[in-house]
């Protein structure tokens, strides 16, 4: 099992998580084909995948403003548990978790965001979609915004 949590720019609490269980790769980036969808300026269609490998979890670079770790660019690297990556130089941080659960925690009193979910038309699965568009996470599910500014 992985588990990927999307953290607030400023306070690095976990605002949004995702959990695959069997999956051999998991896509992240701003096209709805992806896995996990995250929409904004620095984020590429097609952005970074994860692969289950006999060894372990690795990480793949295909983002055209890079993916970081420790603030360094990486092209393919090993997962290591608890590691945090970020999309674009200044982009959104994602904290992997490898073989862990998810365990609930409230955000520092802030409103819980809203996400949208949409039907995917091939597989009839619920996913997530977490719309995030020059800085700001926006729930288009009923037309309803919930923001948070994910660049000061």
């Amino acid at each position: 099992m992985i588990t990927l949590t999307l953290l607030h720019p400023i306070q690095s609490v976990p605002v949004q998580s995702w959990c695959f269980e069997s999956e051999s790769v998991v896509r992240i980036g701003r096209s709805n084909d992806n896995d996990v969808i995250i929409y904004s300026a620095v984020v590429s269609r097609h952005h970074v995948e994860l692969w289950n490998q006999a060894y372990g979890w690795e990480i793949i670079n295909f983002g055209a403003n890079g993916t970081y770790v420790d603030d360094k660019p990486i092209a393919q690297v090993s997962v290591a548990d608890g590691m945090t990556i970020r999309l674009g130089n200044s982009g959104p941080k994602i904290r992997i978790q490898v073989g862990a659960t998810l365990e609930p925690s409230p955000i520092n009193n802030l409103p819980q965001p809203e996400f949208a979910t949409q039907n995917d038309e091939v597989s009839q699965e619920e996913s997530t979609i977490w719309a995030v568009n020059e800085g700001i996470i926006e729930n288009d599910e009923d037309g309803t915004l919930t923001q948070i500014d994910l660049f000061n």
